[in-house]
């Protein structure tokens, strides 16, 4: 019998693994369905008694180390009354399965489902859980500490390697390129002149875009930690804060109302943790390493590369001469 091709990345089938939950969880009458495909896949799952969402990560770019930390700071999070997704252990405990597809051994997490639904524009009441339960989130993992191991944010992981690995995609936009090189001086100059004991680290969700969160009401409920590591906590900040920028910069709203929305969010923020003007003078500057980050992140992952086209470039490349030109001082 001949052995199956290899291959880099299978998806795997809904069907199995709705027989796979059955069997392993405290679950019946499961039905599964594939949502979408990207650092992991993601399924939506149906139970007799509750939703809930099944993430199978990809082996290339998730390790059991990195998943573990993961779902450590879920467990943390949880117990902390912070509203996450959650996983959720099967029948003998266990958080993490380990599954034998065709190009090797793949993590998978079940998670709790978060109530409700994503939206783009938050209204006032919305803006203050957020940023209520963004500090909460903040109060916890700027103490946990995590025996496994995740990445470093910082300038070098955020943007001068990002910006390195990009150089040989922008070769027909190389003004578009230095004028980025030009830019990642001015915020390492912003951030050396600061005093950066100020600026206060933990654990990062580093992806608070309305996609990652639900609202049922006013309650959000965070979710997909898959890009979490370690760096400036005002990065979570900087992540919410260019959602906004770029809602203003595609006219769905008045620059008046985006500083408006950021104003309520930072109140609410600070009613449960302190911002200091350090880490906040430093918020327009350092949305050029968000996009840096996940420019880079795209060029090495199979499912994003169409945004490393020349024309996303020099897209996501006009997107921060306009954050530059509007909000840098």
């Amino acid at each position: 019998m001949n052995q199956p091709f290899s291959a880099t990345y299978s998806t795997l089938s809904a069907s199995a693994l709705a027989g796979y939950l059955e069997e392993h969880y405290r679950l019946e009458n499961v039905q599964c369905k594939l949502l979408m495909c990207g650092v992991h896949d993601t399924y939506e799952v149906k139970s007799a008694d509750s939703p809930f969402i099944l993430r199978i990560y990809r082996n290339s770019h998730r390790n059991r180390s990195q998943v573990n930390a993961e779902v450590a700071l879920l467990v943390a999070l949880k117990h902390a009354n912070v509203a996450v997704s959650y996983p959720v252990a099967d029948k003998s405990g266990a958080l993490v399965q380990q599954l034998d597809a065709i190009e090797g051994t793949r993590c998978a997490v079940l998670f709790s489902y978060a109530p409700g639904k994503s939206i783009r524009t938050l209204s006032g009441n919305q803006l203050q859980s957020l940023g209520y339960e963004m500090a909460r989130f903040h109060n916890v993992s700027s103490f946990i500490h995590l025996s496994d191991k995740r990445w470093m944010f910082d300038l070098p992981t955020i943007i001068f390697q990002p910006l390195q690995r990009l150089q040989p995609y922008f070769t027909e936009d190389q003004e578009g390129y230095e004028w980025l090189q030009e830019a990642a001086k001015k915020v390492e100059q912003q951030v050396l002149k600061t005093n950066i004991d100020k600026l206060t680290k933990g654990y990062c969700h580093f992806d608070f875009l309305p996609k990652n969160m639900h609202f049922d009401g006013d309650a959000v409920t965070f979710f997909d930690f898959d890009f979490m590591g370690y760096g400036w906590l005002v990065l979570d900040i900087v992540s919410f804060w260019q959602h906004l920028a770029l809602e203003v910069y595609a006219r769905r709203m008045s620059r008046e109302e985006g500083d408006q929305a950021y104003l309520t969010f930072l109140n609410a923020y600070r009613q449960i943790r302190p911002l200091n003007k350090e880490e906040l003078s430093l918020v327009p500057y350092l949305s050029i390493g968000f996009w840096l980050f996940y420019m880079g992140f795209h060029i090495t992952h199979d499912q994003f590369r169409i945004y490393s086209q020349p024309v996303q470039l020099k897209l996501y490349t006009g997107i921060l001469k306009y954050i530059a030109g509007n909000y840098w001082h």
